[in-house]
């Protein structure tokens, strides 16, 4: 991919003379994802606050691609990297967070999931427990109907707040985000800002007790302590990922330095100097070796963007051939 930053720097910057927000050419995306693997954006973007952002989108032309970004907790930049714009929300502008009435709390996006149910528990709000064992924020849960230990975010949103690519300012009902396991139907333009959720009153011991059992459950069984991008593919309906990946002999399969993990085997780990090529390749190598195993189509869950190296052959997309 052929990346002119500072043309399209320039091109931005006599269009929004008033951004409070940061304009980074040339960001090294590898600093971004949890697989610390990843091109570069020809532009990144942090706004101050929601009006910056607004102000923002409003002036940015149509023919700029624009990419959100959170955390990079489940993210997959390949190596070529990103074209146009990659916006990516700051703890400062989007990191608040506040008790509404007596069983409902408010914040932004930028959140991470972990502090929102440390939050929910000062606060003596039950129902965000969930969130403890989650490596990602608030944003990208709203997006992706993140959930574990039996409850999802569907169950928690009363209402999202969002900014779309003309710059109007958007408040969404839960069921206008239309969610389903691991999904939501609201417009792919919006950008989430915030959220308003819904919990019940709840001991905080009780809830300590919950956050306790999640921590542990995560630290025995996943690898939280390597460069990984958290669940690889999606459950099948009426199945185990983890399981059909292990039954399919792919337990500690590596390509490169990218590896399944052998502690649980529907995380990919970068083990030193894996690229976002071994990434994918290794992921696509799983979903065939599946298919052939079981009859079943795994679904991604890693979001996987951006170019391939011009001196890389693109990874082949699993064609999800017929047996």
């Amino acid at each position: 991919m052929s990346i002119n930053s500072e043309a399209l720097l320039e091109r931005l910057r006599p269009l929004v003379p008033d951004l409070r927000g940061r304009l980074t050419p040339d960001a090294p995306m590898s600093a971004v994802t949890w697989f610390r693997t990843g091109g570069r954006a020809e532009v990144l973007y942090q706004p101050a606050d929601e009006d910056d952002l607004a102000m923002f989108m409003a002036a940015l032309p149509d023919d700029v691609p624009v990419l959100v970004v959170g955390v990079g907790s489940n993210l997959l930049v390949r190596d070529g990297g990103l074209k146009g714009v990659v916006i990516r929300l700051s703890a400062r502008g989007f990191g608040n967070i506040e008790t509404v009435g007596d069983t409902q709390i408010k914040c932004g996006t930028a959140v991470p999931d972990k502090m929102l149910a440390s939050a929910a528990r000062d606060a003596g709000l039950g129902g965000f427990h969930f969130y403890h064992g989650i490596p990602g924020a608030i944003g990208g849960a709203l997006r992706m109907n993140a959930g574990a230990n039996g409850t999802e975010t569907r169950e928690r949103v009363v209402e999202v707040y969002a900014v779309d690519r003309n710059g109007k300012k958007h408040t969404l009902s839960n069921a206008d985000m239309g969610y389903s396991y691991r999904h939501s139907e609201a417009a792919k333009e919006l950008i989430f800002t915030g959220a308003l959720f819904e919990g019940y009153s709840e001991d905080k011991a009780i809830i300590q007790k919950q956050m306790d059992e999640v921590q542990h459950h995560r630290e025995t069984v996943q690898p939280v302590k390597e460069k990984t991008g958290g669940s690889t593919f999606k459950n099948p309906e009426g199945h185990s990922a983890w399981k059909l990946v292990d039954e399919a002999g792919c337990r500690g399969l590596m390509v490169g330095q990218a590896q399944m993990s052998p502690m649980h085997c529907n995380f990919m780990i970068n083990t030193g100097g894996a690229t976002s090529h071994n990434l994918e390749s290794l992921g696509e190598t799983v979903r065939t070796r599946v298919l052939d195993n079981a009859g079943i189509r795994l679904e991604w869950e890693i979001k996987r963007l951006g170019e391939f190296a011009s001196d890389q052959e693109p990874v082949q997309e699993f064609l999800g051939r017929m047996l």
